[in-house]
């Protein structure tokens, strides 16, 4: 039974996560062809695709798509924003839950931040888009107490995106960090309170150095999840914004340009892989500590 299990587990990692990546990566490396002229003289490796997310079309001096290279540059700020937005909601959270006695009682607050996400994604982020809305619950409320006289466009100032890929993913970043600072030892923070030391000292002094590996986990996770989005973005993001994400979107359906579309996943893929890697190797932290 065990082995049998192995044997799934490796046909599912191998088959439908490394070989099709293997050949995405292979795929970003040649030119955009006809079905006929696949495999044929014109089609060889290039880095003409990746050299278009960077300088624009080719023979065009001012490389006027020079704006994916902006999205993707923006893309990766929005998610990092994302990140440190939930991190900061998350972690009193996650101390309050893992730190209260009382068992019946934290498995009612668990289930309660459960029950939303039984909804699909979409239709969240659509709920998302009629309370963030013109008419929307916030400016609703907002003009009846006369704090405001005309509605605010939450969705062209991207509140209601943030706030979506906030939400979206608030779990992911909750239970890692609590049931890491669930096994903290109580009598290490009451020490540290009897010898004085204030509550900002005893987090970032005793809490904070010991759910590293939660928070690690958690910001991974949530980060590149943002980054990686499309539901969110398609629906809440306003006219003017555009996430990476949407981009390699339209060049597989709508360009119908798989190996620019690929080009454009791998970029991503890389840079958040880079960028996930040099945190952890900042803060400290290895693969062994997230996985435990």
């Amino acid at each position: 039974m065990g082995w049998m299990l192995l044997i799934l587990v490796l046909f599912w990692t191998v088959m439908l996560i490394i070989l099709p990546q293997l050949y995405m990566f292979d795929l970003s490396f040649h030119p955009n062809l006809p079905p006929p002229e696949m495999g044929g003289p014109k089609d060889h490796h290039t880095l003409e695709n990746y050299k278009y997310l960077v300088f624009g079309a080719p023979g065009n001096e001012d490389g006027y798509n020079k704006v994916d290279l902006l999205v993707f540059v923006r893309t990766l700020i929005a998610a990092a924003f994302v990140t440190v937005i939930d991190l900061m909601l998350c972690y009193p959270i996650a101390y309050f839950l893992g730190q209260t006695k009382g068992g019946g009682f934290i498995r009612i607050l668990v289930l309660l931040l459960i029950i939303p996400y039984w909804i699909n994604e979409i239709l969240r982020a659509f709920a998302f888009r009629i309370i963030f809305g013109d008419s929307g619950v916030i400016n609703e409320f907002l003009i009846l107490f006369s704090v405001i006289d005309s509605p605010i466009d939450f969705i062209r100032a991207n509140v209601a995106l943030y706030a979506g890929l906030g939400y979206a993913y608030i779990l992911l970043m909750i239970f890692p960090m609590y049931n890491v600072i669930e096994s903290l030892d109580r009598n290490q923070i009451e020490a540290a309170r009897d010898m004085g030391a204030s509550w900002v000292t005893i987090h970032r002094r005793v809490v904070i150095p010991y759910a590293k590996p939660g928070i690690a986990s958690g910001c991974t996770m949530v980060f590149m999840l943002s980054a990686g989005a499309l539901a969110a973005p398609q629906i809440l993001g306003g006219p003017s914004s555009l996430w990476f994400t949407q981009l390699v979107y339209q060049w597989f359906n709508t360009g119908s340009n798989w190996t620019q579309a690929s080009s454009y996943a791998i970029v991503l893929l890389g840079a958040c892989l880079v960028i996930v890697l040099t945190v952890m190797r900042l803060f400290k932290v290895n693969m062994g500590d997230i996985g435990k």
